[in-house]
């Protein structure tokens, strides 16, 4: 069995003066799924390269070939859930660590002082998306698969998720929530999930060019080397994915702040004679009823959202989904029982209305006490 000191492995390249920091995922058997230990290594690490001057950039990349990431540690989460016999949100001090850990690292790539190059190669989901979100130089690849199916799970597109989807255009973010909607690099590329397109079969070819490029002491000329780099090697893409193809239907369905005009019109591409469309409308019709609503709202009130405000709204929703939403019943269905039949409670999007949805965003903690993630961006 891997030893938590063996699931990430950090190791820098020599480049001549200069050196890149290169965290790899190395849990290919759980496809990389995040574990705390796991958060608190790169949290540790990556904090350190930060302040180090001899490292040029950082690198974030996935052993094996099928994933990056696949989500975060979801069986972890499971277990701490069923030994909270209290019910209590906030006596669950697993999940209130991991959360905080988690959103404390995203956080710092999304504010980092240097280049960070994310290989999103192949299953690219959840925290994931979390990890490779805030990267400077987010690059694709011909295996990609970049989804936030949390919907499956009875939780939300957490990681920021909700910041992210609630700024992209129309009601494609609302899509994506809802459906947890499976995107290749062409469509990442469209949407501004990406900024980059590479083969996968060129990752160490690019290592390589890393390796006999002579890096700058200055980060805004590292991010402009990189992105020459990264261009002199960029994978053409063929034709438009499904969510371009699809982006008008999908706005004229999605852009609104009617729960139930928006569900209503998700729910009937079921009909539709594209089966992207007809997977995404059928993940939606099996999924959390719960958690669409708690996603849809989420992603209305981060609108007006700093990053930081955001991860503190989030924090206080995810440890809610712990006790008193779906998530425990969605990961046994899914992952323990395997039984894929989760009963969900709620069992219908009506009965999971404005008013239900209140209690995911009271704060947990003993009245008095500061938010865990206060000091985030101060």
């Amino acid at each position: 069995m891997m030893k938590d000191a063996d699931a990430v492995v950090f190791e820098v390249l020599t480049t001549g003066r200069l050196q890149v920091g290169v965290a790899t995922l190395n849990s290919p058997r759980t496809l990389n799924g995040l574990t705390l230990p796991m958060c608190e290594q790169l949290l540790d690490k990556l904090s350190a390269w930060a302040h180090d001057p001899s490292i040029a950039f950082v690198v974030l990349t996935g052993a094996g070939e099928k994933a990056f990431c696949a989500g975060g540690d979801l069986h972890g989460i499971y277990e701490s859930i069923l030994k909270n016999e209290s019910g209590q949100a906030w006596n669950n001090p697993y999940t209130r660590r991991f959360f905080d850990i988690e959103y404390r690292l995203d956080y710092l790539i999304h504010d980092y002082p240097k280049p960070v190059l994310c290989w999103g190669s192949g299953i690219v989901m959840g925290g994931g998306v979390g990890l490779m979100m805030g990267a400077s130089h987010r690059v694709v690849s011909d295996t990609t698969r970049w989804a936030m199916p949390e919907i499956t799970i009875g939780l939300f597109p957490d990681v920021a998720g909700t910041w992210m989807l609630s700024r992209l255009p129309g009601g494609t973010g609302r899509f994506l929530a809802l459906t947890g909607a499976q995107l290749g690099a062409s469509d990442c590329l469209f949407l501004g999930l990406a900024d980059h397109a590479l083969e996968s079969a060129r990752w160490p070819e690019l290592l390589d060019r890393v390796r006999e490029t002579a890096w700058h002491d200055n980060a805004q000329d590292n991010a402009v080397a990189l992105d020459q780099l990264l261009q002199s090697m960029a994978m053409p893409l063929d034709a438009p994915g499904p969510l371009e193809r699809h982006y008008g239907e999908i706005r004229r369905a999605c852009d609104g702040h009617d729960f139930d005009a928006v569900c209503a019109n998700v729910a009937a591409f079921v009909q539709h004679e594209d089966p992207w469309l007809q997977k995404a409308a059928a993940t939606f019709n099996a999924g959390s009823p719960g958690s669409a609503r708690l996603s849809f709202t989420l992603l209305d009130r981060a609108r007006l959202l700093s990053l930081a405000d955001v991860f503190r709204q989030e924090y206080i929703a995810s440890l809610h989904c712990g006790a008193e939403g779906d998530l425990r019943e969605g990961i046994r269905a899914l992952l323990i029982d395997k039984d894929r039949n989760p009963r969900w409670n709620p069992s219908t999007l009506a009965e999971a209305n404005a008013e239900w949805v209140e209690r995911f965003f009271q704060p947990p903690w003993p009245p008095g006490d500061e938010h865990p993630l206060h000091d985030l961006g101060r």
